[in-house]
Order: C-alpha cells, then sequence, then structure tokens
C-alpha cells in the first residue's frame, strides 16, 4: 500500500505542475507515465478524486490553450499540445477501464462535456490533416467509449452532448479509426429509446444512414454492423424511413445485411427484427416488383431490378418454416403478386431471347456464362415464394 501511496502522490504533483507551467516536452513524458501507471488495475482502483481533479484540470487547461493557438496560429506549439491532449485523453481512458467509482467521478467534474467541447474545436481544425489532431480526436472518443461502458448515467450524457451534430461529423472524418471508435460509442449508448430518436427529423435520420453508407464503404469496421442488427432492425419505423430515403445501392447494402443475418438468427434460433419489418418489405416487393422485367432489355436499370430479386431473396428465407414471420402467408397481395410476376417472367422468357429465356445462355452479354447473371434462379425463387405461402396454408392453397 506504502508503494500505492507514493505512486499517487507523484502522479499528483506531476498533474499540478502540467496544469500550472508552460507546456514542454517534459510534461508530455510525464503524462505518459501517468497513462501507463493507470494501466495497472489496482493503481486505478485506488486512485483518488484530488488526482481525478489533477487529470481534469490538465485537459481543462490544454482546452484554454486551444484558444490561444488558434489566435497565435503556431505549428511548433500547436502540435505539443495536440500530443498533450491525446496523452491527457489516454490517462482518462485508462482511468475509467472497468472502473464505475473513477467514470462517476470524472463525470461529475465535468469531463464528459469539456471533452465534446474540446473535440468540436478538433474537428473545426481537423481538415488540415494533421495525424496529431487525428490522434487527439482517436483518443478523446475512445475515453468516451469507456467511461460510457455499463454506466447508464454517462451513457445518457454522452448521447446528449454527442446526438446528433458532433457524431455526425466524427462520421465524416476520412480516419478509420476515429470513425470505427464513433460507431463503437454509439453502439455502447444505443438503446430502444435511443433508436427511436433516429427517425424524429432529417438530421436524426442522417446519422443512420451515415452508418448504414458505412457498412458498405468500410466493411471492416464490425461497429457499424452491430448497430445496425442489434438496433437499427428492430425499429419498423426506422427502417421504413431509411429505406425510403436510401438510394437503391444503399437500399441493396441494407438487403444484404438482413439476408446474411437471417441466416446467423436462424442457427442462434434468435428473432432478428419484429414481424413488422418483414410486411414492410414484403410490401416493397408487392408495390416494385415489376422492376425485374427492365432486365429483359439492354437499357435496363440493374440497381432497382437488384432490390426486387433481393427483396426475393429476403422473403424466402423468411417464409422458409421460420414461425416469427410465417404470418407473411397472410400478407395482403403477395401470393398473387408473386404468382402474377411468374407468370410475367415466364412469357417474356418465351417472346423473345433475354434473361429470362430457358436457354440461358447469356455467353455473348455476359462472361461466365449464365449463372454469373444476377437473375439467375429467379424463377425458381418465385416458385419457392410461392410455395412457402401456400405450405400448410389451404386458403392459399385454394388459391392457387
Amino acid at each position: 500500500m506504502a508503494a500505492s501511496s507514493d505512486n499517487m502522490e507523484n502522479i499528483n504533483s506531476a498533474l499540478c505542475e502540467i496544469s500550472k507551467e508552460k507546456l514542454t516536452n517534459t510534461h508530455l513524458t510525464t503524462l505518459q507515465t501517468v497513462t501507463k501507471a493507470l494501466r495497472d488495475e489496482q493503481l486505478r482502483n485506488s486512485v483518488d478524486r484530488e488526482a481525478l481533479g489533477n487529470l481534469y484540470a490538465v485537459l481543462s487547461r490544454l482546452y484554454v490553450d486551444f484558444h490561444h493557438l488558434m489566435e497565435m496560429d503556431s505549428q511548433e506549439e500547436g502540435s505539443l499540445c495536440y500530443k498533450l491532449t491525446a496523452e491527457c485523453f489516454r490517462a482518462h481512458r485508462n482511468a475509467c477501464v472497468q472502473c464505475t467509482q473513477n467514470q462517476c467521478c470524472l463525470r461529475d467534474l465535468g469531463s464528459i462535456k469539456l471533452s465534446f467541447e474540446i473535440l468540436a474545436k478538433l474537428l473545426k481544425i481537423s481538415s488540415g490533416g494533421s495525424n496529431d489532431i487525428y490522434d487527439a480526436l482517436r483518443c478523446g472518443v475512445q475515453f468516451l467509449g469507456n467511461i460510457a461502458v455499463g454506466n447508464q448515467l454517462c451513457k445518457d450524457d454522452i448521447w446528449e452532448l454527442g446526438f446528433p451534430h458532433i457524431f455526425r461529423d466524427l462520421l465524416e472524418l476520412p480516419d478509420e479509426k476515429a470513425v470505427s471508435y464513433t460507431c463503437m460509442v454509439i453502439h455502447t449508448c444505443l438503446d430502444e429509446h435511443k433508436t427511436e430518436q433516429l427517425v424524429k427529423d432529417t438530421q436524426q435520420l442522417k446519422l443512420s444512414l451515415k452508418i448504414m453508407d458505412l457498412c458498405r464503404s468500410l466493411p471492416d469496421v464490425d461497429w457499424t454492423i452491430f448497430i445496425a442488427t442489434q438496433h437499427f432492425l428492430k425499429s419498423s419505423e426506422l427502417i421504413r424511413k431509411m429505406y425510403t430515403e436510401m438510394t437503391n445501392d444503399a437500399r441493396l447494402t441494407l438487403l444484404e445485411l438482413i439476408l446474411a443475418q437471417l441466416g446467423v438468427a436462424e442457427k442462434e434460433k434468435d428473432c432478428l427484427m419484429p414481424l413488422s419489418v418483414a410486411q414492410f418489405l414484403a410490401s416493397c416487393f408487392t408495390d416494385h416488383c415489376r422492376a425485374v422485367l427492365t432486365l429483359s432489355s439492354e437499357s435496363s436499370d440493374d440497381q432497382a431490378a437488384m432490390v426486387v430479386i433481393r427483396l426475393l431473396d429476403i422473403l424466402c428465407e423468411m417464409t422458409s418454416d421460420c414461425k416469427e414471420f410465417m404470418a407473411l402467408q397472410d400478407h395482403a397481395g403477395l401470393l398473387s403478386t408473386t404468382v402474377d410476376l411468374l407468370k410475367e417472367v415466364h412469357l417474356l422468357g418465351k417472346t423473345s431471347k433475354n434473361v429470362f429465356t430457358a436457354a440461358h445462355d447469356f455467353s455473348l452479354t455476359r462472361p461466365g456464362g449464365a449463372d454469373t447473371h444476377p437473375v439467375f434462379g429467379f424463377k425458381a425463387q418465385l416458385i419457392r415464394l410461392i410455395g412457402n405461402l401456400c405450405h400448410s396454408h389451404i386458403v392459399n392453397q385454394d388459391k392457387g
């Protein structure tokens, strides 16, 4: 314990110096020592309020320095300030690891609010692409992620201060790590109530649309997938509003995600989304399914047709004896629309040589042959959906 007390005294003394003296590289080394010390679980759990207060005082001092730096435009002093800010955020981050006491103390001191104020300033000057600035942004967001874990009060504060504008600005950064950490924070904070806030107006909806866009543009960032599958897909209103605003490219991203997750949910016996989402997708199919017929023309809109094909794939999976979605058998017009579409596709294939022709010889138009064309297997999927909708359903069987 004596060693721990000595360490605490040294930390307090060092932090006091940083908050009062002219900043130098020596102070950066000191902060790095504090960051390293806070990795130790025993020391972290024994940190007193005075030490955390001194750590907060350093962050406050750095915030004040930003004002002077922006006025002076000193590149050298700016670089040191950004490095110190990043290191101070790292120390804050480490202090919060699995330590509710430190999380609550730093929240009470005002570290969350101050962090957002610093992040806002960093965002304004990030266009220059300085690595030191990006490093400070990354570390600041990581701190918010750590202080939020397992602490509802901190989650609520972070959401109130960051949603939607600062979150959106962070997601627009050309820095994959900063974007990934921001998605981590959003995922940590989200719950059913906060998810419903995403549909309140255009600005809120833009955040969810940006996250869905990142699912496509940054496929290696898992947090976007977690946000979409664990939160977005559970809100039928959000899915409906996003889908309405999306381009066909973005819709395909969403539909591919749903299709992939249906397979995961089946293995884990977990319901992926409410029935109302499935019913909405069924309505999208019945309303727009004839767009696939344009594939018989050389000047076709492949993306609109691909949306229809993916909707059909999803409906086939949902109605493959999945009890949560079998109410789709009673969905108005789904069976009759599917039957009519099958007739039209078959007739198109017979009247002229095109992608729906039974011969399926596309070698002249698409390398690799028939099985590489997006419409390959479409008629089989239509038949599969008809079969699923009629399975153990006397009324639908009689319609057939």
